[in-house]
């Protein structure tokens, strides 16, 4: 009995561990997500004045991923520790800022618990093990690369390609991904958009599909292999559709308009970490 309640509490304290440290987490996503589109503007307005001879625009904020301090958008009022406790000090502050009182978006505590549940199921499900810490790393990228998406329609290389070298390098040490299924993977991820964009531009006369989505379900094949790819593609885009079709018929959303792909995408690359059964599932269905 006494082993029993030992392995009980470290098992408790383990997830409690975990848990804080997912929403700390979180929490740095919450500054990746808002910083690095404009990094990323910040650089490309740069590049277009040196090409164009142009002086450099002194006005445009400058951010990088450790500063300036968190700080209130509207009012530019530093944030102190103290009230930037992840989840707990948004609802402790109601939602608004203790200065300015202006709403604080829902999507800081959001993004925070999000990680935290996340991450709490990759270890639950691998264990702590190289996978489940390796998986871990790759559903903090996905996490931010969705909300980029979401928010700007642009997978930033500077996430993208370290995340598809990281996969790839995973796979010297994970018995269940081969690095041959992890480079198969990542070259029959790029590929398979790359025809299905190249055809709808073909047919249609316009871009269907962003680069940056060939690079992420590269990424993708990269840490699960290229028999994962069939299932991630065709449930991304039954999500897609179904969305889709939702915002056009009850929000009016033109068909002009694009929607991003990306989150689908990482969403159905979470469905394989979290559940892996799905696969031998999808080729039991498929067979015959």
């Amino acid at each position: 009995m006494e082993t029993l309640d030992f392995i009980r509490s470290s098992f408790a304290l383990q997830f409690v561990i975990v848990l804080f440290l997912g929403l700390l987490f979180g929490s740095f996503l919450n500054v990746v997500i808002y910083r690095v589109p404009k990094m990323l503007m910040r650089q490309w307005q740069q590049e277009c004045q040196a090409f164009l001879s142009q002086p450099e625009n002194t006005d445009t904020e400058k951010l990088n991923l450790w500063g300036p301090a968190s700080h209130c958008p509207h009012c530019k009022t530093p944030i102190a520790p103290w009230r930037n406790i992840p989840v707990l000090s948004f609802v402790l502050q109601k939602g608004r800022c203790q200065q300015c009182k202006v709403k604080i978006s829902y999507r800081y505590p959001l993004v925070e618990s999000l990680t935290a549940v996340i991450v709490v199921w990759i270890l639950w499900v691998y264990g702590f093990t190289l996978a489940g810490f390796g998986f871990s790393v790759l559903s903090l990228g996905l996490i931010a690369l969705t909300f980029i998406d979401l928010d700007q329609q642009i997978l930033p290389d500077n996430i993208t390609l370290p995340l598809l070298w990281l996969g790839l390098l995973f796979s010297l040490s994970v018995s269940f991904i081969t690095p041959e299924d992890a480079i198969l993977g990542a070259t029959a991820g790029y590929l398979l958009l790359w025809l299905v964009g190249g055809a709808y531009k073909l047919l249609r006369h316009r871009e269907g599909i962003g680069q940056g989505d060939y690079k992420l379900l590269a990424l993708l094949g990269a840490w699960t292999g290229w028999q994962t790819l069939p299932f991630i593609l065709l449930l991304s885009s039954v999500i897609g559709a179904i969305v889709g079709i939702t915002l056009i018929l009850f929000r009016r959303h033109s068909m002009q308009k694009p929607i991003p792909f990306g989150p689908y995408l990482c969403l159905a690359g979470f469905s394989v970490l979290i559940y892996p059964h799905w696969i031998q599932w999808f080729y039991n269905w498929v067979g015959p």
